[in-house]
């Protein structure tokens, strides 16, 4: 976007607003300045490489690099807008689909302890979130967090997956959405899409009406935070009303008989289910993002993140017992299994109520991941490694409209070709590895800080973080592998047992939270950690390949873009720390409040 101005027949100076993006816009770093300047960058590769793997950022660093967004967001939000933002992500496509899908598939009735166990393990990863956009309230979420404790690399890697994670969301719930609307409309759930027989089975139900949802989500979103939080509210209210009309209605329909084989999978089917079902948690993650927008972060943030996951929590375990108290597990419909379910006990006219709840529920998820994915997005443009046209605020609207407009575009793609089923399972992985991470490094920020802590401190850190992590693996892999087994379990628990044992009881803490911190650490960080990897146990192989494909093609943009956009970004603002030194004023080089400047990258 830029500013023409040109002279009125007044003799004055009027604006013209012209749509044109210039080559500076996505690469305006030294190395794209020439091809003489790109081929030494990448000869450079390795030693660039290894400098940006061996940074970490500062939270000063973090929060000053809102200055490159040239306006800054408007705080507008309260814990209580936080909360509904909460509620009105999560509460969407998860419960409303993959409840009949996964009861139907591997757990049965026993559906309700998937959601307890995908509960306790988003709750894990909510209270490891609180602390860091507490300390660290900025858009950027867990790609900040993660710069900060674990690095460039591991946060780009994770960026990469955090915004994968929102595109296939809003896609999937995209979908959802249109089969609910068809039975609102006395159609059948699949009626409204156009199958393209030439296409992959998978990508071949072709969806028009997603499309469209996502178009009008993304023009709310562009237009301001505080409406889209408003339009959340009423979503939400009405929303949690259905949830109680489907439970309480729902009960009166109960048969305890669909109850006799509560579990015929056994143990193997709730957690299958478990690791599909934490979908139905995605989402609190973005409400992180808003903390920039936030008037009191320390007390908003914790009051509206875990009041949020646990009255959904409650609310996903009573509709999931409602369920299968309704319909057998076996006839459950996976499309829209709550409207079928009521068709099926002779309340026809439920379905109506049911699916017009749905749509409003999941009309919410659509506009927090907008709003969520785009503020990510923001944050790492600021960064260079995503390019900074993404970064651009809108002085008017304060909100991000280049970066919302283009994950949008990304999520209707997706969202017209691709089956629900493919991308729930491709969602749970993305996000159990990103929370996975951000409990890492909250163990890593509690227990080092660089000059502080001790080099023999810092040595035991890293072999208790390793047996950690190398003993969660084996458990889920063990789990993956063996059907029946039970052996490997008795050595790969007691070891992330000891290991946790051995960093409470004999690493100090380096740093202590300075207004609101997560509880029981390094317990509470450690649990998450073995959840998250466990539950990725129980995922099927063609996501994990397909996860794999984008991970390495996050990869190859960072070694030919990436790396070098942010190197030359880094320098720049080391180049602007020493002009400040030596008395200068680095307002040339874009970074804002000069004594911010003044920290160390």
């Amino acid at each position: 976007m830029r500013i023409d101005r040109e002279m009125d027949n007044g003799g004055g100076v009027r604006k013209r607003w012209a749509c044109s993006c210039s080559k500076g816009d996505f690469l305006p770093e030294k190395s794209f300045e020439s091809w003489g300047n790109y081929a030494t960058a990448l000869r450079e590769t390795p030693a660039r490489f290894m400098d940006r793997v061996t940074t970490r950022s500062l939270d000063s660093s973090e929060l000053e690099m809102k200055a490159r967004s040239n306006h800054e967001m408007k705080k507008t939000l309260s814990w209580w807008d936080l909360m509904w933002f909460g509620m009105g992500a999560v509460i969407g496509a998860g419960i409303f689909v993959l409840t009949g899908l996964e009861a139907k598939e591997h757990a049965g009735p026993a559906v309700v302890l998937s959601y307890v166990v995908s509960g306790v393990s988003a709750m894990l990863s909510v209270f490891c979130y609180t602390e860091f956009a507490v300390e660290i309230p900025v858009a950027g979420g867990s790609f900040a967090y993660l710069r900060v404790e674990l690095g460039e690399f591991v946060a780009f890697i994770a960026a990469g997956n955090i915004l994968l994670e929102y595109v296939i969301g809003g896609a999937a719930v995209a979908r959802a959405w249109t089969s609910y609307f068809a039975t609102l409309c006395n159609h059948q759930p699949e009626d409204f899409r156009i199958t393209a027989h030439s296409l992959a089975s998978g990508y071949n139900n072709l969806d028009p009406i997603a499309v469209g949802v996502v178009i009008i989500i993304c023009i709310i979103a562009v237009a301001s935070t505080k409406g889209s939080s408003r339009l959340n509210y009423v979503a939400s209210i009405v929303h949690v009303i259905v949830i109680l009309f489907i439970i309480i209605a729902g009960l009166f329909k109960a048969d305890t008989k669909n109850y006799e084989d509560f579990d015929p999978n056994g143990p193997r089917g709730i957690f299958q289910a478990s690791a599909v079902l934490f979908f139905a948690y995605v989402g609190f993650d973005a409400v992180s993002t808003m903390a920039e927008e936030t008037k009191n972060p320390a007390r908003d943030i914790p009051i509206g993140l875990i009041g949020s996951m646990v009255v959904t929590t409650a609310l996903y375990c009573l509709m999931a017992v409602t369920l299968c108290l309704m319909v057998p597990y076996g006839k459950v419909d996976s499309n829209a299994p709550f409207s079928v379910a009521f068709q099926d006990v002779g309340w026809g006219w439920a379905k109506y109520i049911v699916a017009a709840g749905a749509l409003k529920g999941m009309t919410s998820v659509l506009l927090v991941g907008a709003v969520g994915q785009a503020r990510y997005l923001t944050h790492i443009a600021r960064t260079h490694m995503m390019p900074p046209w993404f970064a651009q605020v809108n002085a008017k609207t304060g909100t991000p409209v280049h970066a919302t407009v283009t994950m949008m575009a990304a999520t209707a793609v997706i969202g017209f070709f691709t089956d629900l089923s493919i991308l729930s399972n491709l969602l749970s992985i993305s996000t159990l590895f990103i929370f996975m991470l951000v409990a890492l490094a909250l163990l890593v920020r509690r227990y080092y800080v660089s000059g502080v802590t001790a080099a023999a401190d810092r040595n035991k850190l890293v072999v208790f973080l390793l047996l950690i992590l190398g003993s969660s693996i084996a458990t889920a892999a063990y789990w993956g592998l063996s059907t029946t087994g039970w052996v490997g379990y008795c050595v790969t628990v007691p070891i992330w047992l000891l290991a946790t044992i051995g960093l409470w009881a004999t690493v100090p803490h380096a740093r202590e939270a300075k207004l609101w911190g997560v509880p029981l650490v390094p317990w509470l960080p450690s649990a998450s950690i073995a959840i998250n990897i466990f539950l990725l146990g129980s995922i099927d192989k063609d996501s994990f390949i397909r996860f794999g494909v984008w991970t390495g093609l996050l990869l190859v943009y960072y070694v030919f873009f990436g790396l070098h956009a942010s190197y030359d970004t880094a320098k720049e603002y080391e180049g602007g720390i020493r002009k400040v030194e030596e008395g200068g004023d680095v307002n040339g080089y874009g970074y804002g409040d000069t004594t911010l400047a003044k920290q160390p990258y």
